[in-house]
């Protein structure tokens, strides 16, 4: 029924100088009744490559019919008001909690929130059902307060996992680099693994990896080439350019 496709892939990493990098899964879904419905919106710095994205695939940001938003840290909800014609899906107490937080609160991007509860296309979801054909939601808290995953039926079904277990690492131990709450969120996660487990096939999409499946004894297989790189200028040349790659086959 619906069709997924990843447009940025997340990166399991953070940089003790700037901070979390906020590099977060971003994918695209094609489904029932003309549907195009983007899974999480990533951060501002991220607007640019989402257009040439877009661009890419014939499509504009006023095509996307629905945004879903798993939670509402800055690097998965902040860009939301890019979708000017599309009714944004977001988890209605995690809106509550959020916009009960002091400015300048790490990881709320108050300002986008504020308006996104004021706007008229704001859709407060609560688990279960989301109001488009062939995609529910689950709760699954620890992340963030009312951290939701999305679940959408389809050849293969997908579930949208975002931060619940960030990576393969998380996944797999049970554990979180960032949680609220250890044991709230090793619930989450083994809830989370569980779903993952009940439909051979299904494709997991984390917050901050590569797709993954399981294959026959149950261990997770990453989709794809993980290909992430950082250019820098260290020297008084624009021509003078350092490409660094960024994941396990970089590190020395």
């Amino acid at each position: 029924m619906w069709n997924v496709q990843v447009l940025i892939q997340g990166y399991p990493g953070k940089s003790r100088q700037q901070g979390g990098l906020g590099w977060s899964t971003v994918a695209l879904a094609r489904g029932p009744e003309n549907r195009l419905v983007l899974l999480d919106t990533s951060r501002l710095g991220a607007r640019r490559l989402l257009l040439d994205k877009f661009k890419a695939l014939g499509i504009t940001p006023d095509d996307i019919t629905d945004v879903l938003i798993t939670h509402l840290h800055y690097d998965h909800s902040e860009n939301w008001p890019m979708f000017t014609q599309a009714t944004v899906h977001a988890p209605a107490a995690e809106m509550d909690y959020a916009l009960a937080q002091p400015i300048g609160a790490p990881l709320w991007p108050e300002y986008a929130l504020r308006a996104l509860a004021e706007s008229p296309r704001f859709h407060r979801l609560v688990e279960g059902p989301t109001g488009l054909p062939g995609i529910s939601c689950f709760e699954a808290p620890g992340h963030s307060p009312h951290h939701l995953a999305f679940v959408l039926e389809g050849e293969p079904r997908v579930i949208f996992s975002a931060d619940i277990a960030k990576n393969r690492a998380e996944l797999a131990t049970g554990k979180a680099d960032m949680t609220m709450d250890a044991a709230v969120h090793a619930r989450s996660i083994a809830r989370l693994n569980a779903a993952w487990r009940e439909r051979p096939g299904t494709l997991l999409l984390p917050g901050h990896d590569q797709p993954l499946v399981l294959d026959g004894s149950g261990q997770p297989v990453a989709q794809g080439k993980r290909e992430t790189t950082v250019e820098a200028w260290f020297g008084a040349s624009l021509d003078d350019r350092s490409v660094f790659d960024v994941t396990e086959s970089g590190v020395r």
